[in-house]
């Protein structure tokens, strides 16, 4: 039987998105392979696609390319800086989802933690040094922290684990 050609499209400003791009990349045959790369339009039927979490949804060019899709088979993957929770994860995906054609087939899906620019958190610490700051700035600050080593290898395993699914 034919191995089905793919593309594996991201959108990574950061590189978390792409470092899981590369761990698909590494475990598929690479002579099936049409596309690696930044989110465009490709021809394959099977399309791996990355995207990072802007505001509880894929970031724009990612939503952009899904809206286009007709009659694809897809494989979503992401990075959020913010959660460690399978509850806030799936949230994200089923927004993502909504964008995509009743067309297409979903024939999986992951997400993990992300780092975030270290911006982010000096933005913290400036918020939390102001005298009426956020009462949950503490816990964005250790989020931020313990997002500092993902997508980890753990993150890796569990996505290719589903990858050969």
């Amino acid at each position: 039987m034919e191995q089905e050609r793919y593309s594996i499209l991201y959108s990574s400003p950061t590189g978390n998105t792409k470092m899981l791009a590369q761990a698909i990349h590494d475990v598929l045959p690479e002579e099936d392979c049409d596309y690696f790369g930044p989110c465009k339009e490709v021809d394959s039927n099977m399309l791996y696609i990355g995207f990072w979490t802007d505001k509880g949804n894929a970031d724009a060019t990612t939503l952009k390319l899904l809206e286009t899709l007709k009659n694809k088979k897809i494989f979503l993957f992401g990075t959020a800086g913010f959660g460690v929770s399978e509850e806030y994860f799936q949230r994200i995906l089923n927004n993502v989802k909504t964008s995509i054609d009743a067309s297409n087939t979903i024939v999986g899906e992951y997400m993990c933690q992300g780092k975030m620019p270290q911006s982010v958190r000096d933005r913290y610490v400036k918020m939390k040094a102001q005298p009426d700051h956020m009462p949950n700035i503490d816990m964005l600050i250790d989020n931020f922290d313990q997002a500092l080593t993902h997508p980890d290898e753990n993150d890796l395993n569990n996505l290719i684990a589903k990858i050969k699914a």
